[in-house]
């Protein structure tokens, strides 16, 4: 009987100094394949509903304890599904304590500061659980695909990524990051469904299309970005997102156990109830 796949078989080799350069490629991963999928649409939908539910509990633990941080980073190409894997998997969870930073293009004044400038401040306080809908990745792969990065420069922001986490981990954030990992010809199909429904025009930008042609590229740099930054206090994982469904389920399982390790608890009240009557 063929072995069930297991969630860490989607994370990508920890980064080891180069002493043994993991063997790492994001050929590897099938974006169609649904290893943890229930069986159908629905039934990923019902599945995703008892994860969204357990996820609130342990969501207002975190908030109500008010010491441990959880960061949340969503990284992929352009329809990979990172706004809707958000709207899916947070569906269940109280906003209270849960926070969305989007990051776009930097400004000008983020551009005069050194590139995790302007990341730290977004980083989680003591009892959020932050999410960041593209990171600061995007100062990596970006400007190396538009050759604006050497490969040594690449390197040097690599460490200082290992390093920010590192003090992030270290602080008390647990840190879990997803690559959405969609084919080309499903990129195809979304983006000309965003050109077709005039709905969803807002979401199309015609730089998408240039950036859809340097696909190998920016194949290319994930890979190194991934293989460069995968540790054990903040871990990459390979998600296949070509079936929206089952992208939802896996990363809601990946939180899921990551705040099950924490083992939260609600916090004992600050002073004794016993006896209070409310008149």
């Amino acid at each position: 009987m063929a072995r069930q796949p297991e969630l860490d078989d989607f994370r990508v080799p920890y980064f080891d100094d180069g002493k043994n350069p993991p063997k790492f490629s994001l050929d590897n991963y099938n974006p169609v394949a649904k290893p943890f999928s229930t069986g159908s649409k629905d039934s990923d939908r019902v599945r995703l509903s008892v994860i969204g539910g357990q996820l609130e509990i342990l969501q207002e633990c975190l908030h109500a304890q008010q010491k441990r941080r959880v960061l949340l980073v969503l990284q992929g190409m352009d329809t990979s599904g990172k706004d809707g894997t958000i709207r899916a998997v947070f569906h269940e969870v109280d906003p209270l304590g849960l926070r969305i930073v989007p990051f776009k293009a930097p400004t000008p004044v983020e551009l005069a500061h050194d590139f995790l400038w302007r990341v730290h401040s977004q980083a989680p306080a003591a009892g959020e659980l932050t999410i960041f809908n593209r990171s600061h990745y995007e100062d990596l792969l970006v400007p190396t695909v538009r050759g604006e990065l050497d490969a040594q420069a690449f390197e040097r922001r690599c460490c200082h990524i290992r390093q920010f986490e590192e003090m992030l981990a270290y602080s008390g954030t647990t840190i879990v990051k997803c690559m959405l990992h969609i084919s080309k010809d499903e990129q195809r199909a979304r983006l000309q469904a965003r050109i077709d429904d005039p709905s969803k025009h807002w979401k199309f930008d015609v730089s998408d299309l240039e950036a859809r042609k340097q696909w190998d590229a920016y194949q290319s740099v994930y890979r190194d970005a991934l293989a460069g930054t995968s540790t054990e206090y903040a871990p990459w994982y390979v998600i296949p997102a070509d079936s929206k469904t089952h992208r939802n389920v896996m990363v809601g399982e990946l939180l899921l156990r990551a705040l099950q390790a924490l083992k939260l608890e609600y916090p004992p009240p600050k002073e004794s109830l016993k006896g209070i009557k409310v008149e």
